[in-house]
């Protein structure tokens, strides 16, 4: 298997694969569908999760080569795992831009919306500080749908409150922008969820299954 990659480009957008593990295992994940391998790039990190010091660099030697419209944290895996090094790199990025060694572009966290339960704690504050685009994977338009879709680990079978509560903190926080999403063709009614959505003060997100 060739060695994984840490950070790749799709679309107009740089995308950092920082972990692979979840607390989720999603009925419609294409991590195991697709045997950890995304639009050519292998992100089986095989538990051999990068540094910041090794994200940064990759994340240079891309923006060195072309401009891009995003730095995104995504991957198979949940970024805010990785809490201090997703706050590391955005930091440094944000520096980076000021001292202006590389152009502007936004900074965006993908999350299923269970950093606050991940580590007790409001971490929205925190992302605030140097992250501009918050997308949260809602889901379901209600707890029991979530938990059959979403099949939450030990210890989360509850998260579904609190990622509607982080989703409504990250909307009053004043990021650039927040979005919760609902894959289709999943069970869920994307409708319902757009309106739960828009209650909480975030925008919508209708994303395509992929199989």
């Amino acid at each position: 298997m060739s060695q994984a990659t840490i950070v790749y480009r799709f679309k107009n957008g740089l995308y950092i694969n920082l972990t692979n593990r979840c607390p989720n295992l999603c009925s419609f994940c294409i991590k195991t569908k697709w045997h950890m391998q995304f639009d050519g790039h292998n992100l089986d990190l095989q538990g051999q999760e990068p540094t910041v010091p090794q994200v940064l660099s990759a994340l240079d030697k891309e923006l060195r080569t072309a401009p891009v419209q995003e730095v995104v944290f995504c991957g198979f895996g949940e970024p805010t795992l990785r809490l201090d090094a997703v706050l590391a790199i955005a930091r440094a990025l944000k520096q980076a831009q000021a001292d202006g060694t590389y152009p502007p572009f936004k900074i965006r966290l993908n999350t299923n919306g269970l950093g606050n339960l991940i580590h007790h704690r409001n971490i929205v504050p925190e992302l605030k500080k140097d992250l501009d685009i918050i997308y949260v994977s809602l889901n379901a338009e209600n707890e029991t749908l979530w938990r059959q879709l979403v099949r939450p680990a030990a210890g989360y079978e509850n998260g579904y409150e609190s990622v509607k509560d982080f989703i409504k903190t990250c909307a009053q926080a004043g990021f650039d922008r927040v979005a919760a999403s609902c894959v289709e063709n999943t069970g869920a009614d994307p409708a319902a969820v757009k309106a739960l959505a828009l209650s909480l003060g975030a925008e919508f997100n209708d994303r395509e299954y992929l199989k």
